[in-house]
């Protein structure tokens, strides 16, 4: 089984609905790297006279996205809309329910992307709002949003992160050497890239073979997100499979290990929504061949080994026949400095992004 699909639902609204929608979602996008463990959340309130004011979810322990557009709007949010990209709110957490905000605001009608699968609000918030005699309508660019939020929402609805493979390699698929030379197969740019991946992650992960081999510090160098949390430091929790040297300088680190799967809950009970995988090849070819991949994000160079000698990008054994292929859909393809940036999401009636056989979903 797999996170339900938040995209199949229907578009049921106007420009403007869109627009301002759209407005949320680009609010969104600039705190991606501060929020979590809460969603990026959008959110836009538009006045009677036509005046938008917009905000976005504040660091944990900060107002919510609709509040902080509450706020920006002030008296001028009595009898307007507001659009949010998540549904809101309805229970005491770290702040009060964003419903009672809305209402008390004298909001007159909410335009939601898509409803929150977190058993905590799961409909409630629309209730809640629908109750008190606000009108509400679900499902405007509930395609795009989901496609911002699928980290949020695959956590809440698993209890697992959203695992994202980042893999880079030449033309012909080489990732190394054979002497056992890497560095560097991709441009800044694409390692920078690589580096804006890791700042979206709560966690990155990689075996303690690479530790001992490169002796990587896996922090956030050459990319700085428009909003940072409070101290600035958007480095993920270092996740390394097996035991590494206490002066690596990956520590310190979170050293696990066991199956896949129960790897996977453990992250996902600390909090961890989207964990970046990024190697080596055995650790790639395992969660690969495990099902477990949600996105793989392959850097391509523009060179080539030419030959058969180099390493690949998987260890371990593949696909014996040409129909137990993975198969799924590229999403983005798009040129960073001299190299592409493809990335693909496996079907999952061929076999990707499915739960180890045994495991019961569960919301958190």
């Amino acid at each position: 089984m797999n996170a339900p699909d938040h995209t199949d639902l229907p578009d049921v609204s106007d420009a403007v609905d869109r627009e301002c929608m759209t407005r949320a979602i680009a609010a969104a996008a600039g705190v991606r790297c501060a929020t979590s463990p809460n969603p990026w959340v959008g959110a836009v309130v538009r006045a009677a006279d036509g005046r938008m004011f917009q905000g976005a979810t504040e660091p944990p322990g900060g107002a919510h996205a609709e509040v902080v557009a509450l706020r920006e709007a002030g008296e001028a949010a009595r009898g307007a809309s507001l659009y949010c990209t998540l549904e809101p709110c309805s229970h005491t957490g770290r702040t009060g329910p964003c419903t009672e905000a809305i209402i008390e605001a004298g909001i007159r009608r909410v335009v939601v992307g898509v409803v929150d699968p977190d058993p905590n609000v799961s409909g409630r918030g629309i209730e809640q709002l629908r109750a008190a005699g606000v009108d509400v309508l679900v499902g405007v660019q509930a395609e795009k949003v989901a496609g911002q939020l699928v980290a949020y929402l695959k956590h809440r609805s698993t209890g697992r992160p959203y695992v994202v493979l980042k893999l880079a390699a030449t033309l012909d698929g080489g990732t190394a050497a054979p002497n056992g030379t890497s560095q560097w197969i991709t441009s800044p740019e694409a390692r920078a890239d690589g580096h804006r991946l890791r700042a979206e992650s709560d966690a990155i992960l990689v075996g303690a073979g690479t530790v001992r081999r490169d002796d990587p510090s896996l922090t956030v160098r050459d990319y700085r997100p428009p909003v940072l949390p409070d101290g600035g430091n958007v480095d993920p929790l270092r996740v390394v499979l097996g035991t590494v040297a206490e002066d690596a300088r990956v520590q310190p680190c979170y050293s696990t290990s066991g199956a896949l799967g129960d790897v996977l809950d453990d992250l996902g009970s600390k909090g961890v929504l989207q964990l970046l995988v990024e190697g080596g090849a055995n650790v790639a070819g395992e969660f690969h061949r495990a099902g477990l991949v949600d996105r793989y994000v392959i850097y391509t160079a523009p060179a080539l080994f030419g030959g058969d000698d180099a390493k690949g990008l998987f260890g371990g054994n593949g696909a014996w026949d040409i129909s137990e292929v993975r198969r799924g859909r590229f999403v983005a393809v798009e040129r960073v400095g001299v190299d592409l940036r493809i990335e693909m999401v496996p079907d999952p009636a061929d076999g990707g992004a499915a739960d180890d056989e045994g495991h019961e979903r569960r919301g958190r």
